[in-house]
């Protein structure tokens, strides 16, 4: 194996966490901001891009970090690396909105694995963090994500963030199923993606829905989000009151009250 071969074990149920386990001189390496905890004899290192060493020359670093740059995520993540030389150490790394952690065993999947840009937790050191470009306009443009989503590739085990309930589909030779754009984990890679418009004057005025639907046609496998934090977001900021405001809040009268609250001029 070129990537470090960890043991984990999960915990929790709606806001879980991993926890590794790493024998002397094993590394788990990792988004900024994932880290929960760790045993005594583990360092911590900020390493450029994922630390898996696929790139040769200065060149091929730059290029590396442009396409971490294309994802969204900073140029840099951590090593987290058992120096101890007294047996195992565990280190653990949370989930960033309630959901759960899905482990990826890339040997299954023949070593790779497609995922939306922000999925990814954390990885076995030597597990490739790339971008995996879309071929197809519509896609590109419609689908959500973009033309570009993340892709994990090797030979160790990887761990994505999937939000509120996740959903299995292990899908046959043709079948074909239809999935919010914002719900789409990840998917294995004989899975064919693509942008299907929803259609229907009512539908795309009234429907509420969104314009497009993800059609993932298989063979493989798809992972399914209930709750995207897109979706989370949303329903958050929405909930705000105006003005920062609380007063009144839940009730019929709340914006009429609004009115002779103190802090209104007229």
């Amino acid at each position: 194996m070129t990537s470090h071969e960890i043991d984990y074990e999960i915990y929790g149920a709606e806001m879980q966490y991993v926890e590794i386990e790493l024998d002397p001189q094993e590394a788990v390496v990792a988004e900024a901001g994932s880290f929960m905890m760790m045993d005594d004899g583990i360092s911590m290192n900020t390493i450029f891009g994922d630390g898996s060493n696929q790139e040769k020359g200065i060149l091929g670093k730059l290029f590396s970090a442009g396409k971490r740059i294309l994802t969204g995520e900073s140029l840099f993540m951590t090593s987290f690396l058992n120096n101890s030389s007294f047996g195992v150490r565990k280190v653990s790394f949370a989930s960033p909105y309630p959901g759960k952690i899905i482990p990826i065993d890339l040997t299954n999947y023949r070593g790779k694995f497609i995922c939306q840009k922000d999925a990814f937790l954390c990885a076995a050191k030597g597990v490739t963090v790339g971008i995996e470009f879309s071929k197809k306009l519509g896609r590109g443009l419609f689908g959500g994500e973009g033309f570009i989503m993340q892709k994990l590739e090797g030979d160790g085990m990887a761990f994505v963030n999937a939000g509120g309930t996740m959903a299995r589909k292990e899908l046959a030779p043709g079948e074909t199923i239809r999935v919010d754009t914002g719900c789409i984990v990840g998917f294995t890679q004989d899975v064919d993606y693509d942008i299907e418009f929803i259609g229907g004057i009512k539908n795309t005025i009234f429907g509420g829905e969104g314009l497009f639907f993800a059609t993932l046609k298989g063979p493989g496998i798809v992972y399914i989000q209930s709750l995207p934090f897109s979706r989370l977001a949303g329903r958050i900021l929405s909930s705000i009151p105006r003005g920062g405001n609380s007063k009144g809040e839940g009730s019929i009268l709340g914006s009429i009250g609004d009115l002779f609250d103190g802090d209104n001029n007229f």
